[in-house]
């Protein structure tokens, strides 16, 4: 998701999905433009799993899908 959508940002989703115990097994990467180190580390504390900066390669999607464990390895 994006750290900047429409009714929602990305951090107060992130809060509000890890708040609901049914989608504990979610896993969520954060793809923004948001590059501050402190908005990294509140959307990890929050429950993101991963964080991807824009703009962003191939090659850097399928890493962070792998150690999401979710792309080829």
């Amino acid at each position: 998701m994006d750290w900047n959508m429409p009714v929602m940002n990305g951090l107060e989703f992130v809060k509000a999905l890890r708040a609901d115990p049914t989608f504990a097994p979610v896993r969520v990467m954060m793809v923004t433009t948001e590059a501050d180190m402190h908005n990294v580390a509140m959307a990890l504390q929050a429950g993101a799993n991963e964080y991807l900066m824009k703009p962003f390669t191939r090659d850097a999607v399928m890493e962070k899908l792998s150690v999401l464990g979710i792309g080829p390895a």
